[in-house]
């Protein structure tokens, strides 16, 4: 007998089943909320928040990461479904969606966790849907997703080691994803949330290992509400940096590398082409998955002066993981 949850007396549903279920049973199939927060001036303390379910397992689990008084940080809390895979809420971390792509509360218990947030995100441009992105290693699924995203600011205060700091109109981006990914097997992807006074440059770029283009989507989000204007086609010529910001080749595991610079050319809808160059530091490293998120201070060729989050991340690549970490990996046989 399927079993119901509260969120089936609503209209929900995608697929001829109750929910949680999704149209695939996958180990990697998985909902996600995903917020960061920067100062808009410098390079300074950064605070990332998760939330997400794992219709497969059964499971909702939250992180926090991030960067504060120089020291990474990084805690996980889970719990099961236990008859209700739909409530925000996971051990002493709350999300409440206060309006729809408008205002988001998010909280995190100091008591209960090593980094406290009490925090409100305002979104400053309009949400942007991605198009559905696909990839597969042969017949594999590996990678099936879609993604909205959005620029904000972040108005609250965090806690990490019994100090409370404030934050006041901190730049920063969310986004919402689901689907699959099984992050061990992707060759590469880059996933940039650039910040500037007027708005939000945002670019979702996959690679295969050899460089071959996979996809690229994201969007230059003003912040006067008015509509995006999608990307159509991307460029990237970054280095990781090592601890004296010289170049630095990531190798295997990157044991020697501390940040990354270099430059980006976005080209928008219409044909506008916009370059970037960028230089900053990891706020978060994702171990033995490859990269991890870089705070970075952007400066564009028209002269505007902002901060981003830079996520590299991958199994191999010929520029940035030339040493494979993984097997059978896509575009496979």
């Amino acid at each position: 007998m399927p079993r119901l949850t509260p969120a089936d007396e609503y209209f929900y549903h995608q697929i001829p089943e109750p929910l949680p279920n999704v149209a695939v049973h996958h180990d990697s199939w998985r909902e996600s909320l995903f917020f960061v927060a920067h100062n808009p001036e410098r390079l300074d303390d950064v605070v990332v928040l998760t939330l997400a379910h794992f219709p497969k397992r059964e499971e909702m689990d939250s992180l926090q990461l991030g960067r504060i008084g120089g020291e990474f940080v990084m805690a996980r809390h889970s719990r099961p479904y236990d008859g209700d895979p739909h409530t925000m809420r996971v051990g002493p971390v709350a999300i409440d969606i206060v309006k729809p792509f408008e205002t988001v509360r998010m909280s995190v218990d100091p008591a209960a966790s090593p980094v406290g947030l009490d925090l409100t995100f305002t979104a400053r441009t309009q949400a942007h849907a991605l198009r559905r992105g696909t990839m597969k290693a042969g017949h594999e699924l590996i990678w099936d997703q879609s993604h909205m995203i959005q620029s904000g600011r972040f108005n609250g205060s965090y806690t990490y080691k019994g100090e409370t700091h404030e934050m006041r109109d901190w730049w920063g981006q969310r986004d919402h994803s689901w689907g699959i990914r099984d992050h061990r097997r992707c060759p590469m992807w880059m996933w940039l949330a650039i910040q500037l006074p007027d708005g939000m440059f945002s670019v979702w770029h996959w690679e295969y290992a050899n460089g071959a283009r996979v996809y690229t989507d994201g969007c230059w989000a003003p912040a006067d509400g008015s509509e995006p204007v999608p990307v159509i086609d991307f460029r990237h010529a970054l280095d990781w940096t090592d601890a004296n910001g010289a170049p630095a080749s990531y190798g295997r595991d990157g044991e020697n590398v501390q940040g990354m610079k270099g430059g980006v050319e976005i080209v928008l809808e219409g044909g506008r082409t916009v370059a970037i160059e960028a230089e900053g530091r990891f706020h978060s490293r994702y171990g033995p998955m490859g990269g991890g998120q870089l705070e970075m201070l952007v400066r564009t060729d028209d002269g505007r002066r902002g901060t981003a989050a830079y996520e590299i991340t991958g199994a191999h690549h010929h520029r940035y993981f030339p040493v494979a970490r993984a097997e059978n990996l896509p575009p496979g046989k």
